[in-house]
């Protein structure tokens, strides 16, 4: 009897492994390049370049906040492929598929290009097989081989200031009212490099706004949070708390709010404008 029930359970087994479909990994892979090159040919489309990722990607840019869903990537995205001489393309380096076929690893190097500009790095993508069998990507990851420099300092005397002779005054009308504002060195009002810090209460929120700059911010007191795109969404920001860094490229639609009392300092190159992406969030035309 007992020799019975062993064969009958191999025979089970047997059968079970045969009824298991196996899955081609080679031709997964294939599948999933040939996604990736057809990726790389969208980059001058947003809308397009943008579909590849799933409705709840993650974009991990470095020095900036993590931008979540395809939607905020896409209006992130947008800004940057409008800059003039615009060009991004990859080189793959690695790719892998795991043994059930429905994940993927792709890694290398990338080259961004701008009139200008640019920047040389290295990336990861995770990508993820779909239920209509198309690969998207889920996670986006990358970071440049050489940190940008932050801007110059404005050439002229030495200069030191203890906290005490720090001058705060009101912040500009384009900014919600609340703020304070000091400037450390340069004039904000000038085309040239400034640094100045600003003080902010509890709860302040600037709306999604752009700058036509890089903007390089350092939380110095508080958590302050950033968030990417066109629409308002505190679920999807990012805190930044003492001694944090953010990178704000120019164009780049963004907001920011005060989780507490904040203290942020940040460089930027003159003169210093902030242009809603919703003009009736501007404060200075309410006042007009």
């Amino acid at each position: 009897m007992g020799a019975r029930i062993w064969v009958s359970a191999a025979v089970f087994l047997v059968s079970a492994a045969a009824c298991t479909p196996s899955v081609d990994v080679e031709k997964e892979r294939a599948a999933l390049l040939d996604t990736d090159a057809q990726w790389m040919r969208a980059t001058s489309d947003a809308d397009k370049f943008a579909s590849f990722y799933t409705s709840d990607a993650s974009f991990y840019g470095a020095g900036a906040p993590i931008v979540k869903g395809q939607a905020a990537i896409r209006d992130g995205y947008r800004q940057l492929a409008s800059a003039p001489g615009f060009a991004l393309e990859w080189t793959i380096a690695s790719s892998q598929v795991g043994a059930a076929g429905d994940i993927g690893y792709l890694s290398g190097t990338y080259q961004l290009k701008m009139t200008g500009g640019g920047e040389k790095g290295k990336y990861v993508t995770v990508w993820r097989k779909q239920p209509d069998g198309a690969w998207k990507v889920t996670d986006d990851i990358f970071n440049a081989d050489e940190t940008p420099p932050p801007p110059a300092p404005v050439a002229g005397p030495h200069t030191l200031l203890a906290p005490d002779k720090v001058t705060w005054g009101p912040g500009p009308p384009s900014l919600p009212p609340g703020v304070e504002l000091a400037v450390l060195s340069g004039d904000p009002a000038k085309s040239e490099p400034f640094v100045a810090r600003a003080r902010m209460p509890a709860g302040y929120v600037i709306a999604p706004h752009w700058h036509p700059t890089d903007e390089h911010v350092t939380v110095l007191a508080g958590t302050f949070a950033f968030g990417m795109g066109d629409t308002l969404d505190k679920a999807a920001m990012t805190d930044v708390s003492v001694g944090g860094y953010a990178l704000m490229p120019a164009r780049m639609h963004h907001y920011a709010m005060a989780k507490t009392a904040v203290t942020i300092q940040f460089h930027a190159i003159g003169p210093f404008e902030i242009n809603y992406v919703n003009p009736a969030d501007d404060p200075s035309r309410a006042k007009n």
